[in-house]
């Protein structure tokens, strides 16, 4: 069975998929108004907690508390994308564990694009929002001489960022070929990384900044951007360097595909 992931109308019928939940959602609203507001508060917690901090330690490591925000704001937008958009990642061993990835083989559209669309979810809107909010004000009062050059960084990172989160929970799901079950030590490199990705990575120590460079390559789109934003770096390539962040995804969809496979059917 040919497995593409784009295809002609592929975004017409994610859409598709996409309204369908927005509706389901809908006929419990009230529930879905509280999940949201919930979401929201959760991570408006995280925040709390660099706002204090910064109280009373006023830098860390040379990083004030505006630029902190903005590179934790930047961080938190690109996992809300992928959280929304690629939830059907996070949730796929149960579709391996109850046969209904059978189903999806035997349709005539991308394996990837039905798991994609089987969970879009709509209660992380909270934590979106959130990181919206925080976004705009650290944009606003960053105090970054915002140029050409700048909006495009910033936009790099938000898009190649948000891929880089999508193509971990691709291996995540990929892994449950095998498996059956969904590897815990995987929230190192989803949760664990948005909560180490609150500081700008440097901060850290060398080795952790090489691991998220050339292995991981978290730094591509956090933190060497955010020294170009914020002036500690003129070189042009600073831009640039979300894009191989972005092709993470070949060797996450490489290894999807082997997972595909190596599947072998419940018989249910």
């Amino acid at each position: 069975m040919n497995q593409k992931v784009f295809h002609t109308g592929a975004l017409k019928l994610y859409g598709k998929y996409v309204s369908i939940i927005v509706k389901s959602a809908m006929q419990y609203r009230a529930s879905f108004i509280m999940f949201v507001f919930g979401r929201f508060f959760v991570s408006f917690n995280v925040f709390l907690g660099i706002f204090f901090m910064f109280q009373r330690f006023h830098s860390v490591k040379g990083f004030s508390y505006r630029e902190v925000l903005l590179c934790f704001s930047i961080v938190l937008l690109e996992f809300s994308l992928a959280e929304m958009y690629a939830r059907g990642f996070d949730v796929f061993p149960s579709m391996v564990r109850q046969g209904d990835f059978d189903r999806i083989l035997l349709r005539p559209r991308s394996a990837v694009l039905q798991v994609l669309g089987s969970r879009f979810e709509l209660t992380r809107l909270g934590a979106f929002v959130q990181s919206i909010v925080m976004f705009v004000y650290a944009v606003w009062t960053g105090g970054v001489r915002w140029t050409f050059s700048k909006i495009a960084a910033l936009s790099l990172m938000l898009i190649c960022g948000s891929a880089l989160f999508t193509s971990m929970f691709m291996i995540g799901a990929a892994f449950s070929f095998f498996t059956l079950e969904r590897l815990e030590f995987m929230n190192v490199f989803t949760d664990a990384a948005r909560e180490y990705g609150k500081y700008p990575l440097g901060i850290y120590g060398k080795k952790l900044l090489w691991i998220t460079t050339f292995l991981l390559p978290y730094a591509l789109v956090q933190y060497y951007p955010l020294l170009y934003l914020l002036d500690r770096r003129d070189s042009i390539l600073y831009v640039f360097l979300p894009l191989p962040a972005a092709l993470f995804l070949i060797p996450a969809y490489l290894f999807w595909r082997v997972g595909v496979r190596h599947y072998k059917s419940t018989g249910s």
